[in-house]
């Protein structure tokens, strides 16, 4: 595969890989991407296309629908028509680094689609180790509106498919024989957790955990997209019930913080570590 990739290092350690120019067809809407991404012994917990959705590439950030373009990848959700086979992905383009060291970077992307920039994405990601079994991503995009109208972005939910607020960060995990536990501070399971915001939601493989959180208050406001049945994926839906606005020249931001430890996590484990992971 012909693409440009770094190395990142926790405490030292590596522990993903970020690939920034990756060589995919349009219909995976092209983006950077984490992958593969390690517990601190090396436990995968990311996938890379998998047969069950070749556009999951790993961790990132995707949205199904900017503006009527595709930044997620495979089909479109259409109103009253459903998935649909559209001739409409956008693409993801690193344009530079402003800083990149081994524990994380800066970095600048351009959200194109149709032959035209959308939005300019400032995207920082930082590697901090834990404790010596776990370590955390701390992830932060922001969104900038370069044209000169208002833009919106939407999902298959605000377009009309019950439950399908995906979009936003996304975190596609490692496919097991049997579904991960999924468990936040007062729920479990999958219908208890999914669309619904929480401060923390852990995802409980074999031999891992993985502990996402909103780090500012508009994160934690957006509900968690859950999946462990069909698939392990979680992401941090931006567009709910309603699609959401950004005039011209203004940005939307997002931060989020994964804890990502070797072992199973119980509640008061995991609500310890997101307390160490995130800043006030």
């Amino acid at each position: 595969m012909n693409h440009e990739s770094l190395v990142l290092r926790a405490g030292g350690r590596p522990v993903g890989r970020y690939v920034t120019r990756p060589a995919l067809p349009a219909r995976l809407s092209p983006r950077p991407y984490l992958h593969p991404v390690t517990t601190l012994a090396g436990t995968p917990v990311t996938e890379l296309s998998p047969a069950d959705h070749a556009h999951h590439l790993g961790v990132g950030v995707a949205v199904p629908d900017v503006e009527g373009h595709n930044f997620w990848g495979g089909r479109t959700y259409v109103r009253d028509q459903g998935p649909t086979d559209l001739d409409n992905h956008g693409a993801q383009r690193h344009s530079a680094f402003q800083l990149r060291d081994p524990d994380g970077f800066v970095e600048e992307l351009r959200w194109v689609a149709a032959g035209s920039e959308l939005l300019r994405e400032r995207r920082t990601v930082a590697a901090v180790e834990l404790t010596d079994s776990a370590w955390a991503l701390d992830f932060t995009f922001s969104l900038t509106n370069v044209t000169e109208r208002g833009l919106s972005l939407g999902s298959p939910a605000t377009n009309g498919r019950p439950g399908a607020a995906y979009g936003g960060f996304f975190w596609r995990a490692r496919k097991e024989a049997g579904a991960p536990r999924v468990f936040t501070a007062d729920a479990e399971g999958e219908e208890a957790v999914h669309a619904r915001p929480a401060d923390w939601l852990a995802l409980a493989g074999a031999g891992w955990t993985l502990v996402f959180a909103g780090a500012t208050g508009e994160t934690r406001r957006d509900p968690w997209f859950v999946r462990t049945t069909q698939y392990p994926g979680v992401g941090s839906s931006v567009a709910h019930e309603h699609r959401i606005g950004i005039e011209a020249g203004d940005t939307l931001v997002r931060r989020v913080v994964t804890v990502v430890a070797d072992g199973t996590l119980d509640r008061a484990g995991a609500a310890a570590l997101v307390r160490k992971a995130v800043s006030p």
